[in-house]
């Protein structure tokens, strides 16, 4: 026999999972509406891309990728890393 609806019981478990359920959708809808951040940190560039502490500083200080030091912390702009990759792209294979 089917259970009518209205007389179902919500227990505190459940409401629980609802509210979780709720902030997860609410935080995820927040960050999609912020967008991409607009400045990344050495650590997150070097993740991205997969690249050592070294790599990164050659490219940096090579001129290829442009930088922002604000005290002891570099930041990118993501822009910047976009342009860096466009620019470098091989569609043919040169011998």
């Amino acid at each position: 026999m089917p259970t009518d609806p209205q007389n179902q019981l919500v227990t505190v478990a459940d409401l629980e999972e609802f509210k979780k359920t709720i902030l997860d959708s609410i935080s995820q809808i927040v960050k999609q509406a912020a967008g991409p951040k607009k400045w990344l940190k050495t650590s997150e560039v070097r993740k991205m891309i997969g690249i050592s502490a070294g790599k990164l500083h050659v490219i940096r200080e090579s001129g290829l990728l442009a930088f922002t030091r604000i005290g002891g912390n570099i930041y990118y702009d993501p822009n910047d890393l976009y342009k860096l990759f466009e620019e470098n792209k091989v569609t043919k294979h040169e011998k």
